[in-house]
């Protein structure tokens, strides 16, 4: 059983499904959804189109070089059948696959990382700006808001907003 890959979006598509364009050259087009398929024929770039995994690869948004990648590859020269390669390659998928998802995992939470430093930043130089915006009530604060911001940190804030 051989899973394809959209032509569009670079999803899966498993046996059975999907559509199947065959241009006048008998160059085949497989896409995953009529979606896709539209796409394509109302020429999109797919690099263009946020939703696709090409556009999030190139945005860095998901991981796009690994070695992994190389196991995934389609290749089409024939191998005599043993019992023996055969286990031996489905151990390696298994460890293929656990690998990739580790890297996959620890790629996403660097993202995560990156981005939680710049919406600090962010926050920050938003609450400098409208410091103005707040307004202090002497009845019920006795310290001026100024004072109070300054004695809180950000990163508290943004702590205790998380929980």
């Amino acid at each position: 059983m051989r899973i394809d890959r959209c032509f569009f979006c670079s999803g899966p598509i498993h046996p059975g499904r999907g559509i199947l364009f065959i241009r006048n050259d008998c160059k085949q087009f497989k896409f995953c959804a009529k979606k896709c398929n539209a796409a394509f024929k109302k020429k999109r770039n797919p690099r263009k189109v946020r939703w696709t995994k090409t556009h999030r690869k190139g945005r860095g948004k998901e991981l796009a070089i690994d070695p992994c990648f190389e196991f995934e590859r389609r290749r089409d020269v024939p191998v005599k059948y043993s019992r023996e390669l055969w286990q031996e390659t489905v151990k390696t998928m298994m460890a293929v696959e656990e690998i990739k998802s580790k890297r996959q995992k620890q790629f996403a939470i660097n993202r995560v990382e990156k981005c939680r430093g710049l919406t600090l930043a962010n926050d920050k130089v938003d609450i400098k700006k409208g410091i103005h915006l707040l307004e202090l009530k002497e009845k019920k604060q006795k310290k001026p808001v100024v004072q109070i911001l300054e004695d809180v940190d950000i990163e508290d804030l943004v702590e205790m907003e998380e929980n």
